[in-house]
């Protein structure tokens, strides 16, 4: 996957972030997708993002965070 695919997965993950269910569907479609420094890239992108939505938090588990 190319780095086009970690920026359409930020912004399908932004996109839903108003349901933590179905947050955690794309979050385990993505951790499945992306190649392993797209997820180290994904982590630090998550800690950042959650801050500001605490209802997320519980999504980082997927991530082992």
């Amino acid at each position: 996957m190319t780095r086009p695919m970690f920026a359409y997965t930020k912004k399908i993950l932004e996109s839903v972030s108003f349901d933590p269910t179905l947050f955690s569907k794309e979050l385990i479609k993505a951790m499945n997708q992306l190649l392993p420094y797209e997820i180290e890239q994904l982590k630090d992108w998550l800690l950042n993002f959650t801050k500001e939505k605490p209802e997320l938090k519980n999504c980082l588990i997927y991530v082992n965070l």
